[in-house]
């Protein structure tokens, strides 16, 4: 599981990959952490979980990040190191999922605004999960 950070215009993209979905959704979330905070620090924080559903894939990788953004709003926690199973249900997709909350005041954290739906992608490719999201800074 991996994850690249991309110049976006004004934004920032984060290209992922996995190789299963709940991995390549984690090293978004993963990419998410290291664009708000450049250090983060090895230890400290407590786990926290979470379960998202949605009726798509792409809804599900929206759902989460705007989650873990809402944990760090709400908790003033930065999410990092994060675990994630991804899985299809009769209703779309469930998402459970895990992280470890820095608390703010430990990092220099930037702020990530928002996840767009601007150039999703989730793809299998080479026998991996692939992700690509932009996020509004």
């Amino acid at each position: 599981m991996s994850f690249e950070l991309r110049d976006h215009t004004a934004d920032v993209a984060v290209a992922a990959r996995g190789g299963s979905l709940g991995g390549a959704f984690a090293a978004v979330a993963d990419g998410l952490a290291a664009a708000m905070c450049d250090e983060i620090p090895a230890e400290g924080g407590e786990r926290g979980e979470l379960e998202v559903c949605a009726g798509d894939r792409e809804s599900l990788l929206f759902d989460y990040l705007d989650e873990l953004i809402y944990r760090r709003d709400v908790e003033s926690v930065l999410p990092v190191d994060h675990e994630a199973r991804v899985e299809r249900t009769d209703e779309g997709w469930r998402l459970t999922g895990s992280f470890r909350g820095v608390p703010l005041d430990a990092v220099v954290a930037r702020d990530v605004k928002a996840v767009t739906y601007s150039e999703m992608r989730i793809e299998r490719e080479d026998g991996e999960w692939t992700a690509y999201v932009v996020l509004d800074v």
